[in-house]
């Protein structure tokens, strides 16, 4: 079967090409994608090429498909599978598969699977792994969301804090505590807020800080102080930019106590500093945004280590757990992730969105893999609709656009199908 795909030639070098994948062997899996959420993690995979830990060496013989948070459905099972799997069964992928302690992931390392790409072979070990994993979400990109939901899930489960008198740590972020998410009104940022809401172990208070207007007014639409409070949560968000002492004035948000859980959603040496300065005793800082620069460092306070018992944790990705729990959490309205995507595209638009996605303003970048669209802002859909009047695609967007704005402003399953049943075929 042919398949297209956007692979990695090497850094910065990113190819959509058409080629031939083999049969299937008897522990493997055909499998058909439909959507995927560009990543930034896909960014650093790109711009570092096989510097980076999960990319191997040889790419630009050996090339490998790049995507990691992909959902489609199943074509073939090989024989060893067919207890488990059948053809037609919607599916995802947690990428972390862990095997035998390698660090290969699938939109990394694998010539045969990976997100942007049509069609796929799923190999043995994701399913020896327990990484494959059925979903039954009415829409493809929810599926896609999973994977990014489960490493914020993954993250808030890191955390830990003390128990005095004893070497006990209790896992979790403190029950009722103070909670500040920095640089917290982006794609991200935007779903740690939701599940810190609504994923079951709320805070007293959270604190959302961003340096623009625009992320955190439509951040403050997404989640409003209204719905957080009926959870019991006092929200507050902060352009931290026009603070002469930002520090002094969170603080003071937390009538001086300090935050109990902090999580910092830029890679940038100042707010993780700040991030620093604004814990509480026994304080856990949790460093989300994983950095492009191998010598990236942050001073620490380690007089409050010693005296004040802060710490410091970080994680990359989410493991299998927690992408179940994304899936019962999507799948019982209690949390709704649509709200991460801005912009939407074809397969075609893959490798320029995805090598300049640090400049590409917005939230993520849902594709469609099977479709030939130009990456288009949500917001956008009205203006590509007159600049394309009269055409297919001038209807398209006008039909997305009243769908979208039907919606407030979100992506939702009524634009999924009319996307998938109406757009250009790849």
């Amino acid at each position: 079967m042919k398949t297209k795909a956007v692979r990695l030639y090497g850094k910065m070098d990113l190819r959509m090409e058409e080629f031939e994948l083999p049969p299937i062997k008897e522990g493997e899996i055909l499998a058909c994608v439909i959507s995927d959420s560009l990543c930034m993690s896909s960014y650093k995979a790109a711009s570092q090429g096989s510097d980076h830990k999960r990319v191997p060496d040889g790419i630009d013989k050996n090339p490998v498909i790049i995507g990691h948070e992909f959902c489609g459905k199943i074509i073939e099972v090989g024989e060893k599978w067919k207890d488990q799997y059948k053809p037609g069964d919607k599916f995802l992928v947690q990428p972390a598969l862990n095997y035998k302690g390698s660090l290969n992931s699938p939109g990394y390392s694998y010539a045969y699977i990976g997100g942007d790409a049509t069609y796929i072979i799923i190999p043995e070990e994701v399913m020896l792994m327990n990484c494959l994993l059925t979903f039954d979400g009415d829409s493809y990109f929810y599926g896609s969301l999973t994977e990014p939901m489960s490493c914020i899930v993954g993250a808030f489960h890191a955390n830990y804090h003390t128990t005095p008198g004893s070497y006990v740590h209790k896992m979790e972020c403190k029950p009722r505590g103070n909670m500040a998410i920095l640089a917290g009104a982006g794609p991200m940022g935007l779903g740690c807020a939701d599940y810190a809401i609504n994923g079951g172990n709320p805070p007293k208070r959270l604190v959302i800080t961003d340096i623009d207007d625009a992320r955190l007014t439509r951040a403050a639409q997404l989640t409003t102080v209204e719905k957080a409070a009926e959870n019991g949560v006092e929200l507050i968000y902060v352009n931290t930019s026009g603070v002469e002492n930002p520090v002094e004035y969170l603080r003071s948000l937390t009538d001086g106590e300090g935050f109990d859980d902090v999580f910092v959603y830029a890679p940038v040496q100042s707010v993780v500093e700040m991030g620093d300065a604004l814990l509480a005793r026994d304080g856990c800082l949790n460093f989300f945004a994983g950095p492009t620069n191998p010598e990236f460092s942050a001073m620490f306070n380690f007089y409050n280590v010693h005296y004040g018992s802060t710490h410091i944790v970080g994680t990359s990705g989410g493991n299998t757990d927690d992408m179940r729990e994304s899936i019962k959490l999507m799948t019982e309205g209690k949390i709704n992730p649509a709200g991460m995507i801005t912009h939407v595209g074809g397969l075609n638009a893959v490798a320029e969105t995805t090598l300049n996605l640090p400049k590409i303003p917005g939230g993520k970048k849902l594709i469609y893999t099977h479709i030939e669209l130009p990456l288009t802002a949500i917001a956008d859909f009205g203006k590509a609709a007159e600049e394309n009047k009269g055409t297919e695609l001038g209807d398209l967007f006008a039909d997305l656009d009243k769908i979208c704005k039907d919606a407030g402003g979100l992506w939702c399953p009524a634009a999924e199908e009319r996307i998938l049943k109406l757009a250009k075929d790849l």
